[in-house]
């Protein structure tokens, strides 16, 4: 691990609203140029906006993974850690080449995230590596010391005390909340329904969340800061410095769920959330919010006293992760990445989802078979990061689907990316949907900084930045209509003001919710229904009083369905909605997904009240239970799918396997027929152990007409195309009367006048007439045909579709039948035609 002796290095340690970041950027405009990597894009955002003031635009650069603005002139430069531009390192690939590598000053913000298990391998390398010639800040917490004089000796501590008093506020009610109060949550979930709660109780809320552009973050924040509403809703991202009018901080929760596990705040995480009460010289307080129950949060004597007084334990240790990497192949690779650290302080990286994705790549031999540029290319593949935090599994697929297209030196499909940017370029839908959207164009703006990815990355940067402005207003003018409410309920105030809070309220074991020993509604899986006798005034009372004591009920049968087996659930059609049932109540809406055989898994609204943890872990207890269905009854659906996206299949291969699985795995041959055509006997070979079935009449795989795959192939139709279930025919049938669901009949059978003949059985006739054509023999199988119920004029209808009309001696393959040519016609003399003898004679003067 080499370091740069260059210039002079600082540690500016201390706790928050000590000014460390205000005296960074002073110190860096004071420099010919100079380098700031941040925790978070919208902290990034937010300085360079400051130091576009100052220096100019031209001046001035900003590098995110989602955004990319560099001026040819550009000094200044403000980035994430992670796009931090680090002297005498190699340019990551891709890396256009218009940023310098040689800064006067460089500063990296917030260093003691290095004890962040997923990100702080990189903020250890940026405190170990980052130097400007002339200066060089570490800035972060006290926490930090023992570190710093550790790695790094020559640097010298400058401790910064806090300009503001810090204090312990204790607990409140949300009614009793004072105004400009930050209210913070640790879930998406718990934020919505705290806002929701302070607009009917105090008429409004800003929301702030790390997941949001910092177009929508900015609006929301204005909103705070304008006075247009006094509270604000955020996550925990509040606590990376970014700086509001905020006077008290009330925590919802003092646990959270770091992607492991849910465990209690740290003590320095509590006071880097609760530092940002109080700016500059104003003094802010601190507490937890009172929701009712008696699970409610609150801290100890320890944790008032450390926070308070700064005092914290420090660390012993940083996460690191090795960044001198071995391309040579893939296993070397993951091997170099591996590699223990050779400093006491320092200790491996937890595995974090881009070398989780890389080790689930390797598994494919023809990835792993990688060598040299390949290697690099496939490692910044694994570099996309997981915005829509589906996990490793789920992303792997996206980045090998990138990586097949710039693996070999290419670039990514511009109809896949254009036809991905356009499906989220919609703002129509609620918050959650929104927000998804936003998700998904962030993978796809980090996707179009890359100049070795795309054909042509600025057209494409420019697109994604106008569809995540789009998202960003309309969730925005979503966040606001929903939780900023002026004219606050005066009737809702009255129930909080009467003590609900003192109401007895119990639920049976039936589900029954009751107050003493009068029933006020049940809940119908996780949905609380008010008795629809109870009077207008009676129901919000009683509907707030059921609400805060259910969580523990909700909760239980949370964990039920998470330890249940896959026989607990079930398909259920309710309305529009095709989804997951437990007990016929409706859990999550399948919805259109990447493809026909993955379906996204949304939960209906009434699983909002979890906790995040536990929603999450339901929610994937119910994906698990639709992919494994999927498996079970369209696994060589899936695997027809897989082969159409892989490399190594040959062309024609790939287009009819594209086609078919597009489809179901059933088609007509006559409209593969070009497709078929340009088959050769390899190819065919392959098809055939993908299960498919190049038959005389339709091309299919067979086990895809058991009615389980057809029941699920009509679930997977009617989602994608937003159609009710069809209705599928009796299990076994091989014929149908012509009065049944074409939907449903499509599935397995193929029409035949005014019926329906199961596929596979239209296939053995029309199998054994093409083999009695090379064979001489009687083309129709009387006793198959007898035994289905055909009439003759059913099966002159199939044979004919076969290629078979009816002849003297049984049915004649027509292509024998050649069509006598007639001999050309002499040209007959005409006869003379009675007419007009004026008009025959100016003829002959002509002539």
């Amino acid at each position: 691990m080499t370091r740069s002796d260059s210039g002079i290095v600082r540690a500016i340690l201390g706790p928050t609203n000590t000014g460390k970041t205000h005296l960074a950027i002073e110190r860096m405009c004071a420099h010919s140029s100079g380098v700031i990597g941040f925790p978070l894009r919208l902290l990034a955002r937010e300085v360079y906006d400051r130091v576009v003031k100052l220096k100019g635009e031209k001046s001035v650069a900003l590098v995110t993974g989602e955004e990319r603005i560099v001026p040819p002139q550009a000094r200044y430069v403000l980035c994430t850690a992670e796009s931090m531009p680090i002297p005498n390192a190699e340019a990551p690939p891709g890396d256009p080449g218009d940023l310098p590598r040689d800064f006067a000053f460089a500063a990296i913000d917030e260093a003691q995230l290095g004890i962040d298990p997923e990100r702080g391998h990189v903020f250890t390398d940026r405190m170990l590596h980052a130097r400007g010639r002339e200066e060089t800040l570490i800035l972060g917490s006290e926490t930090l010391r023992p570190i710093v004089r550790e790695l790094l000796p020559e640097a010298e501590i400058v401790t910064r005390p806090r300009f503001s008093t810090l204090s312990y506020g204790g607990s409140c009610k949300l009614a009793r909340l004072p105004a400009r109060s930050a209210v913070v949550a640790f879930s998406a979930e718990q934020v919505y329904a705290l806002a929701e709660m302070l607009r009917r109780f105090k008429g409004g809320a800003a929301v702030v969340m790390g997941a949001l552009s910092p177009a929508t973050r900015n609006a929301q924040v204005e909103l705070f800061q304008r006075g247009e509403v006094d509270y604000l809703v955020a996550t925990d991202a509040i606590g990376m410095g970014l700086n509001m009018d905020v006077k008290h901080v009330a925590f919802a929760g003092l646990s959270k769920f770091d992607g492991r596990r849910s465990r209690r705040l740290h003590i320095p995480e509590m006071a880097q959330i609760a530092g940002r009460a109080g700016r500059h010289q104003t003094d802010g307080t601190f507490g937890t919010l009172s929701l009712g129950g008696e699970d409610a949060p609150d801290f100890s004597e320890e944790e008032i006293h450390a926070i308070e007084g700064h005092h914290f334990r420090p660390l012993d240790n940083m996460y690191w992760r090795n960044a001198d990497l071995d391309f040579d192949d893939v296993p070397s690779l993951i091997a170099s990445l591996e590699i223990k650290p050779d400093e006491g302080m320092l200790r491996s990286a937890p595995l974090s989802i881009d070398l989780a994705v890389l080790k689930q790549l390797a598994e494919d031999p023809s990835i792993s078979g990688r060598t040299g540029e390949c290697v690099r290319r496939l490692w910044s593949c694994c570099g996309l990061p997981d915005f829509r935090k589906v996990g490793p599994h789920h992303h792997a697929r996206m980045v090998r689907r990138i990586y097949s297209y710039i693996g070999e030196g290419g670039h990514i499909s511009q109809d896949w990316f254009n036809a991905e940017v356009t499906r989220l370029d919609r703002v129509q839908g609620d918050i959650e949907t929104l927000a998804d959207r936003l998700a998904g164009i962030r993978s796809w703006a980090y996707i179009a900084q890359r100049s070795d990815w795309l054909a042509n990355p600025a057209r494409w940067a420019e697109r994604t930045r106008e569809v995540e402005a789009r998202l960003s207003d309309a969730l925005h003018l979503a966040l606001t209509q929903r939780f900023v409410d002026r004219r606050t309920s005066m009737l809702v105030r009255d129930i909080g003001a009467k003590g609900a809070d003192a109401l007895p309220v119990t639920v049976s074991a039936e589900g029954e919710v009751m107050v003493g020993p009068e029933p006020i509604g049940h809940l119908a899986g996780f949905d609380f229904i008010v008795d629809p006798t109870a009077k207008a005034g009676e129901k919000r009372l009683l509907l707030a009083a059921a609400e805060r004591r259910l969580g523990e009920e909700l909760s239980r049968r949370a964990q039920a369905l998470i330890d249940a087996p896959d026989t607990a659930f079930a398909l259920m059609e309710d309305g529009e909605r095709i989804g997951v049932a437990w007990d016929g109540v409706m859990l999550a809406k399948l919805a259109p997904g990447r493809s026909l055989t993955e379906p996204a898994v949304r939960t209906v609204r009434a699983l909002d009240r979890l906790s995040a943890p536990q929603r999450a872990a339901l929610r994937a207890r119910l994906e698990t239970w639709v992919d494994r269905q999927i498996e079970r009854h369209l696994g060589p659906l899936r695997q027809l799918a897989e082969a159409a996206t892989d490399a190594k299949m040959p062309g024609a291969v790939r287009a009819l396997a594209a086609m078919l699985a597009d489809a179901g795995g059933v088609l007509p041959r006559k409209s593969l027929a070009s497709a078929i055509s340009g088959l050769d006997k390899p190819d065919r070979s392959q098809l055939h152990k993908l299960r498919v079935r190049l038959g005389p009449l339709d091309v299919y795989i067979a086990t895809l007409l058991k009615p389980g795959a057809q029941e699920w192939r009509g679930v997977l139709f009617a989602v994608r195309e937003g159609k009710p279930l069809p209705t599928l025919p009796v299990a076994g049938a091989a014929l149908l009367s012509g009065d049944v669901d074409p939907a449903g009949a499509r599935l397995a059978f193929r029409r035949v006048r005014d019926k329906w003949l199961r596929i596979d059985m239209a296939d053995r006739l029309a199998a054994h007439a093409m083999k009695a054509k090379g064979a001489g023999g009687d083309p129709l199988d009387v006793a198959l045909a007898t035994s289905l119920g055909l009439d003759d004029k059913d099966v002159a209808r199939l044979m004919n579709d076969v290629g078979f009309v009816p002849g003297k001696a049984g049915y004649e393959w027509r292509g024998r039948v050649k069509k006598k040519r007639r001999p050309p016609q002499k040209r007959r003399a005409q006869a003379p035609r009675p007419g007009n003898a004026f008009a025959d004679a100016l003829k002959d003067l002509k002539r």
